[in-house]
C-alpha cells in the first residue's frame, strides 16, 4: 500500500485552504518612492482636524454632563448636611441640584450641536467634497 506525500502542515507556505486558488499571483513589488504621487495638500492634516475637533467636542459634552452627576453623588455622599440645608419652601439644596441635571444636560447638547455645526460638519464637508473631487 503506498502512502504517497503527506499533506504540507498549515505553517508551510504551499498550504491552501480549500476555497483558496491553487495559482499563485507574485508579490506585487514594492512602491518606487520617486513614483508614488504625494497625497492631496492638507487632506491629511483636515482628516487629523476633523478627528481632533470631534473629539474635544466628544470629551466636553461627556465631562459636562457626568462631570455634574458625579459631583452630586459625591455630595451626596460626603456632604449630606450641605444638601439637606433648607433654601425655601420646603426645598433644600439636594433637592434643587437634583433637578438642575436635566437643565446641565440639555445645556450640554445644545452646546456639543452648536458646537458640530460651526466647527466639526465644515470640516467633514470639505473633506466630503475633497472626497468626491477626486
Amino acid at each position: 500500500m503506498s502512502h504517497g506525500n503527506p499533506p504540507p502542515s498549515p505553517h508551510h507556505p504551499d498550504y491552501l485552504l480549500p476555497w483558496q486558488s491553487s495559482e499563485r499571483t507574485p508579490p506585487d513589488p514594492p512602491p518606487d518612492p520617486a513614483g508614488v504621487p504625494a497625497p492631496a495638500p492638507g487632506r491629511h492634516s483636515d482628516l487629523r482636524r476633523l478627528r481632533t475637533a470631534y473629539r474635544l467636542l466628544r470629551r466636553i459634552a461627556a465631562l459636562t454632563a457626568l462631570g455634574y452627576f458625579v459631583v452630586f453623588l459625591l455630595l451626596s455622599g460626603f456632604a449630606k448636611e450641605l444638601l439637606d440645608t433648607q433654601l425655601f419652601g420646603g426645598l433644600n439644596v439636594g433637592l434643587v441640584l437634583g433637578l438642575c441635571q436635566l437643565p446641565v444636560t440639555l445645556v450640554a447638547i445644545a452646546v456639543y450641536e452648536r458646537t458640530a455645526r460651526r466647527t466639526v460638519d465644515p470640516l467633514a464637508a470639505r473633506i466630503r467634497r475633497a472626497g468626491a473631487a477626486r
